[in-house]
């Protein structure tokens, strides 16, 4: 399913237009705790001339499946045709399983259920620039505190709106964090082994707009912000296509045991798995082989800007360094065994060098350096 991307559009006037001409008169409206603070409330707020809103606020991030279950009792109660996000990815995909699990029987386990699409319209509007989830037929909540990965076409919104005045009041560390997860997603898409040459072409285009925004984004320019939110569209895309792979796989437990954003964990761990991989070409998983995986990390290479593919990951530490975000954790055997033990083993067949329990270890090992007790 294609969704339709408005770059810096009139907010207000769009989404009229799109709600009177589809006839709804009620929508749920999925936000997180940031929107009473963003001046998109007084937009969506004038919009009750033409229909009924409902607010749907009760997740955290890191969302539980019985939040979504409250949103999916909301959404029936008030007879809700239409369903808005506002927020970053978590409220995103709180909103994306709400659509998807809200035709399927209330009595039963929604994760255990054949999702079928249906006719609800669901709209995103993206307020960090991260997870590009206003573009992907993926969304992420737990379940008895297990990550469950949604996966499925519907999920996609069939508008999302890109709105850079959205990331004028969004606190630095957040800034810095989901702008590292579009990145992440970027290098992460380009050498799964699901890449095609649509999905590295997105990838080039986001890593070149991320690298050269940086500046601007971090300063709070209105050109940094929309370029910063086109870039993780971009990514958002390309994963789309081809799926996170081993960066992503390692770094959910990073975030929950230690209290670090998705992104600012999916960074520490990338590096060091770049690194790992070119250190064991005989591990290939890519079925197109091992000179063409080479060949992969020596056009990254080209396209971060550096002249050997030894210095790409270096690269990535390196702007770790310069936004502060290399962390003073003092991983012990038992946390080591922890982080071991979550990885989800089907994220890593995505990925283009083979990786088993030892190696794993070894990289959370590498990952936290020297800071090592016990």
């Amino acid at each position: 399913m294609n969704n339709s991307i408005m770059i810096d559009v009139d907010i207000y006037n769009e989404l009229k237009n799109i709600l009177l001409r589809y006839g709804h008169k009620n929508v749920l409206l999925v936000c997180d705790d940031a929107y009473n603070f963003l001046t998109i409330k007084n937009t969506i707020e004038n919009l009750k001339e033409i229909v009924k809103i409902y607010k749907f606020n009760e997740f955290k991030p890191n969302p539980e499946y019985n939040s979504v279950c409250k949103g999916i009792e909301l959404l029936h109660a008030k007879n809700c045709t239409c369903i808005l996000a506002i927020g970053g990815g978590s409220a995103i995909d709180v909103a994306k399983c709400i659509k998807l699990f809200s035709n399927m029987d209330r009595e039963k386990n929604y994760l255990e259920q054949e999702i079928i699409p249906n006719d609800i319209l669901l709209i995103a509007i993206p307020t960090t620039a991260g997870t590009g989830s206003e573009s992907t037929r993926y969304a992420v909540i737990y379940y008895d505190h297990e990550k469950q990965s949604i996966t499925h076409e519907s999920a996609v919104p069939k508008y999302a709106f890109l709105a850079p005045h959205l990331l004028e009041t969004l606190p630095l560390y957040q800034k810095k964090a989901t702008m590292l997860d579009a990145l992440c997603h970027s290098v992460e898409s380009f050498w799964s082994v699901n890449s095609t040459t649509e999905s590295k072409e997105l990838s080039k285009k986001a890593i070149t707009l991320i690298l050269d925004n940086i500046d601007a984004y971090l300063a709070n320019e209105k050109s940094g912000n929309l370029n910063m939110m086109i870039a993780a569209n971009i990514a958002g895309q390309a994963i789309n296509i081809t799926q996170t792979t081993a960066g992503h796989a390692m770094c959910y437990k990073i975030t929950s045991m230690f209290g670090l954003a998705h992104g600012h964990s999916a960074a520490l761990c990338l590096p060091v798995i770049w690194k790992y991989m070119m250190c064991h070409p005989d591990k290939v998983a890519d079925s197109r082989g091992r000179n063409y995986l080479s060949g992969v990390f020596d056009d990254l290479s080209q396209v971060l800007g550096v002249d050997n593919c030894e210095k790409a990951p270096l690269l990535i530490e390196s702007i770790l360094e310069r936004l502060d975000l290399i962390p003073e954790i003092i991983l012990d055997e038992d946390s080591l065994e922890i982080l071991t033990s979550s990885v989800n083993v089907t994220r890593l067949k995505n990925s283009p060098v083979e990786l088993n329990k030892k190696d794993i270890r070894s990289i959370y090992s590498l990952i936290f350096g020297e800071r090592m007790k016990g």
